[in-house]
């Protein structure tokens, strides 16, 4: 796999990707700070953060109902030869911690992504409570981006998730 930040590139296409990430069938829920709150219907309407960042990057953090499970999900116009539905080793570092994980690559309305699933949901709050994400392939580092107000958005997010249930 290999992905490639062009900057220009990245930054022209910052507003199509979040045009058409959003073009999902997401549903407004709320916002906190930096992050939108959306329900997924398509994950047994779990409950999700999402934030688009400088790099051309839209990141969500949620909750995915049908199997109990959390994830982190990046979608990147620049990320453009990723396999659809085939495994990707990548390491993400949360404030110089690292963790070795699997990504599974995705297309939403053509825009490439990766999806890293957890069984364990309670590690989403650990990821929020972080102040950094560095996402690294064994090409490098793909993307960094900024935590700030990821907490105070996945506890809306939560609270999202409660009046799903």
């Amino acid at each position: 796999m290999r992905f490639t930040a062009i900057a220009a590139a990245v930054l022209c296409a910052a507003s199509t990707v979040a045009s058409v990430v959003d073009a999902q069938s997401l549903e407004a829920w709320g916002s906190s700070d930096y992050w939108d709150v959306m329900i997924d219907p398509t994950l047994g309407d779990g409950c999700l953060i999402q934030s688009e960042f400088e790099d051309g990057s839209v990141v969500r953090i949620g909750f995915n109902r049908r199997d109990g499970g959390g994830y982190v999900t990046a979608f990147n116009m620049a990320w453009g030869d990723i396999e659809e539905g085939a495994s990707y080793p990548v390491l993400f570092s949360l404030d110089g911690q690292d963790y070795d994980a699997d990504a599974v690559g995705i297309y939403l309305a053509d825009v490439p992504g990766a999806d890293i699933a957890f069984d364990n949901p309670d590690f989403l709050l650990d990821i929020a409570a972080k102040n950094t994400m560095t996402l690294y392939t064994e090409e490098g580092e793909v993307m960094s981006i900024d935590l700030t107000g990821s907490y105070q958005a996945l506890e809306a997010a939560i609270a999202c998730q409660e009046e799903m249930d």
